[in-house]
């Protein structure tokens, strides 16, 4: 019994930003047309913006740490994503924010797609650099171990990605879910000894709305 009540107290207490993950990953991916993975990708480069700007917070108030230096290493200024057709030429480096925004310039979207799309990124990022920088650093881990990666996967539940720019697209997630999956060497392990809370449920939230907002169908779905 003893040994019951220990295990039970070194159980990690669920956190509410999970369960926003979880309703993000019930979202209804494999429904969605070309068109509104499309405007995912055109929503997601906003996050990858984020994510990118979060990497180098926390790498500049923490300019000793191995780890967090590797995970930029990782995300930023680098060729794991090279090459790749109309995006990356061989071994050409950059963040990936940079290889989403090249996907998306080739994407089939509308000047009113393009325009929402940045009107509801840059009110997601206005909602986002408002947080703390402290706890933009804490929601490193909740994205790299294992939170994009059940999302990515999610969205790869998706049919229709014959088009150049969604193909991209899969790439990138693809990839993505190759970088962060090994639980002893992926992006995860880098960032783990950070220890995200509630304080960043905001963050996902406002990625949550930024999906939802931006993909119709999602919206009806709900």
């Amino acid at each position: 019994m003893q040994l019951a009540q220990d295990e039970t107290m070194n159980v990690s207490p669920r956190h509410a930003y999970e369960d926003v993950i979880d309703e993000m990953c019930a979202l209804p991916w494999s429904e969605l047309s070309r068109h509104d993975l499309n405007l995912v990708a055109g929503a997601y480069q906003h996050f990858s913006t984020q994510f990118c700007e979060t990497v180098e917070i926390a790498c500049a108030r923490f300019p000793a740490d191995r780890k967090l230096i590797e995970l930029r290493d990782g995300e930023c200024d680098t060729d794991n994503l090279s090459p790749y057709p109309g995006v990356a030429e061989p071994g050409e480096r950059m963040n990936h924010d940079e290889f989403m925004r090249r996907t998306v310039a080739m994407a089939d979207l509308t000047p009113a797609d393009r325009s929402k799309l940045e009107a509801l990124g840059d009110a997601y990022l206005a909602t986002a650099r408002a947080v703390d920088p402290a706890i933009r650093i804490l929601s490193l881990p909740s994205y790299e171990d294992g939170g994009l990666e059940r999302l990515f996967r999610a969205v790869l539940r998706a049919e229709s990605w014959d088009e150049p720019s969604l193909a991209a697209f899969q790439h990138f997630l693809v990839g993505h879910v190759s970088l962060d999956s090994n639980p002893e060497t992926g992006h995860g392990a880098l960032c783990r000894h950070l220890r995200p809370d509630d304080r960043i449920l905001p963050l996902w939230r406002a990625f949550q709305t930024l999906l939802v907002d931006a993909v119709p169908r999602f919206a009806q779905a709900g």
